[in-house]
């Protein structure tokens, strides 16, 4: 394998990392560039790329294409960015804690679970400021992962869909007490939980910007550098506590990261479905790695997955808009079923 190596701080740093890695992740960056100039340049006034960029650096061509771009158009692909890596990062820390390929935050009951604070914070207790919703999706995520994990690590194997199943279980009782709320609800207050609850990035703003910005400054850091503990349980609980690892602590710190994650941005836009199992899958096929590297091609594509579902789902039927997380349901099912059937096939060699 071609390596390469990055110096930083004058030579005293140092990383050798595999160079097809390096050129996949600059390829994943130019393509999320892509997709934010053309996302920029498409709607209902429409731009051509050099009106984009003038206008992202302070040279607009109209006091309506800065208007278009600053006020309604940047800040929507800037949250859907965010929010794709946050789930994609979130999947793959569920999936390497649990050993799972399987693991997704809205396979297990993470996602329901901040879904189902949010819905009924929306429903019964509508003048809540809108600041108490991030942290509310966290205790309800926190919650449902707790009793998961609990139930879960009664028994023994990893590597069996035990986790899966008890999530999915879990998973369908919380949107029961979902459904029951939006359908015995105030109406009007339902219509709009519903419109959430589809996975839509049209109604986000800079505060979602800013909220989402300051948990990215917070948390990504401290997942990558739990990049070593991740190594180690990769390999099972004996062979990380024999390398000095807490296991338990561990894996309790990389559940809350995830979830943290997670709930933080279904609470943004809603539920998306399905971004956080195939994203790790789909960035260990781009490039084998490191964990370390993994994350960061897993956090780019996830941001270029949800940044071009929003953009599909806003551009196929215009001026109709497809919420996002419809797409990326209907890109996830084939691929969960494929994931699905090559675990069985394996679990029978």
């Amino acid at each position: 394998m071609s390596m390469t190596t990055l110096e930083g701080f004058g030579g005293r740093v140092a990383l050798q990392v595999p160079m097809k890695a390096l050129m996949v992740s600059c390829a994943l960056v130019l393509a999320i560039v892509g997709v934010l100039t053309w996302s920029l340049m498409t709607g209902s006034y429409p731009m051509t790329s050099a009106e984009v960029w003038a206008t992202l650096f302070g040279d607009p061509p109209s006091d309506t294409a800065s208007t278009v771009v600053w006020e309604f158009r940047f800040p929507r692909t800037l949250v859907a960015f965010i929010v794709g890596a946050f789930l994609a990062l979130s999947g793959a820390a569920l999936q390497y804690v649990t050993r799972n390929p399987l693991a997704d935050p809205s396979l297990v009951g993470v996602s329901q679970g901040a879904a189902l604070v949010v819905v009924s914070v929306t429903i019964l207790a509508p003048t809540m400021g809108y600041f108490w919703r991030p942290m509310l999706a966290f205790g309800g995520s926190l919650t449902v992962a707790a009793i998961i994990l609990a139930a879960a690590s009664s028994h023994r194997g990893g590597e069996t869909l035990r986790f899966i199943l008890m999530g999915i279980g879990v998973a369908a009782l919380i949107s029961s007490f979902t459904q029951a709320l939006l359908t015995y609800g105030d109406i009007d207050r339902a219509m709009s939980a519903l419109g959430w609850l589809a996975g839509s990035v049209h109604s986000v703003g800079w505060d979602e910007v800013r909220w989402l910005t300051a948990t990215a400054c917070i948390v990504m850091p401290a997942l990558f550098f739990a990049a070593r503990p991740l190594s180690a349980i990769r390999f099972g609980e004996d062979v990380a506590t024999g390398l000095g690892i807490r296991v338990r602590v561990a894996r309790w710190g990389l559940v809350i990261l995830a979830v943290s994650l997670a709930a933080t941005a279904v609470a943004a836009v809603g539920p998306l479905g399905f971004v956080g199992l195939v994203a790790p899958h789909l960035a260990g096929r781009l490039a084998h790695s490191g964990v370390g590297l993994h994350l960061v091609l897993t956090a780019l594509t996830g941001a270029l997955m949800v940044g071009l579902a929003d953009f599909a789902g806003r551009a196929a039927f215009a001026p109709i808009q497809i919420p996002a997380g419809l797409v990326t349901a209907i890109i996830g099912v084939p691929v969960f079923v494929f994931l699905i059937l090559r675990t069985q096939a394996r679990s029978q060699l």
